[in-house]
């Protein structure tokens, strides 16, 4: 003996609600989220936060410039990452300013900020070079 339940009618599922819902979280999160702090890293001009190092004292500066290929120049000598550290290790009150080839990769560009915060940088900016109008 076969018991066969009646099956009522299958529901439709309706893909507006969804979509409701998916439009107010999108406005929702656009409207609340931050856009991009441009200031993270302080370029060179841009003050530093809490003033300068020593008071009024002049600080030093040095460029340190990354090659498109991922090579760093310091005073416009190519130096390996160690070599160069043991070069800033010997004066770590310098301000740093780097400025990366428009071609080089952000991986060598974290790779060389983590080689001179090792060599004990304490001021370090990042330059950009733009084109006059």
């Amino acid at each position: 003996m076969r018991i066969s339940r009646p099956t009522g009618p299958r529901a439709a599922i309706s893909l507006v609600a969804m979509i409701d819902v998916l439009m107010i979280l999108l406005v929702f999160f656009m409207v609340t989220s931050t856009y991009l702090d441009l200031d993270m890293v302080p370029l060179a001009g841009a003050e530093a936060p809490g003033g300068g190092a020593g008071g009024d004292a002049p600080v030093e500066r040095v460029l340190v410039r990354l090659s498109a290929d991922g090579g760093a120049f310091l005073r416009g000598q190519p130096l390996d990452p160690e070599v160069l550290r043991r070069e800033l290790e010997r004066e770590p009150a310098l301000d740093i300013l780097v400025l990366p080839s428009g071609q080089a990769s952000v991986q060598a560009l974290a790779g060389l900020m983590d080689v001179l915060v090792g060599a004990g940088a304490q001021r370090l900016r990042i330059v950009r070079l733009e084109a006059q109008p």
